[in-house]
């Protein structure tokens, strides 16, 4: 038990924001993290050692997070949601190892937030975890031209919607790779 508690000390905090932006919902950001712990109880022995700890709980909480995302309860909770509005409380979390202001991190998290769930977790994932294309397309399902594409558009509307706000220090990697 000790153990177990030592490890979601450990892990929570990076998979509970990670989910929170896949997701852009905290009460689903804490199912995954639950969810995400179980699994890393359930499987913790199978853990082979040729990889980072931290990128296997990333991975495990990634797959959960984006398989949230293809729930059909997720896809029926969205339709009643008003897409155009941003949550206040979620705006002020951004965390970002881009030393940016407090109000430009509000700034992107309401332009995050106006993007698709898929489109955002394409950006988080690139962006922010620095998943490669490849291993976007393979968690989702998808091709890796659907993840490049996807990464471009979003890419796109964020610096419309910053550019819209007022002037804010690039946050995404430039050039894109694309």
């Amino acid at each position: 038990m000790k153990a177990h508690e030592v490890l979601y000390r450990g892990y929570s905090r990076a998979v509970f924001t990670l989910a929170s932006r896949i997701l852009d919902d905290a009460a689903q950001a804490e199912e995954v993290l639950q969810d995400t712990s179980m699994e890393i109880i359930r499987n913790v022995a199978g853990f082979r050692a040729d990889a980072a700890f931290g990128g296997w709980v990333k991975r495990i909480a990634t797959n959960k997070a984006l398989a949230h995302l293809r729930s059909a309860w997720h896809r029926k909770g969205r339709r009643f949601a008003d897409d155009e509005a941003a949550d206040p409380a979620m705006a002020g979390s951004v965390q970002s190892d881009v030393a940016i202001g407090v109000a430009d991190q509000e700034r992107l998290a309401r332009a995050l937030a106006v993007l698709t769930p898929t489109a955002r977790a394409v950006v988080w994932l690139y962006d922010v975890e620095g998943f490669s294309h490849e291993e976007i397309a393979a968690l989702m399902g998808k091709s890796v031209s659907f993840s490049k594409s996807r990464l471009a558009r979003a890419h796109q509307k964020l610096r419309a919607l910053l550019a819209e706000d007022e002037e804010v220090q690039p946050c995404m990697r430039q050039p894109n790779s694309c």
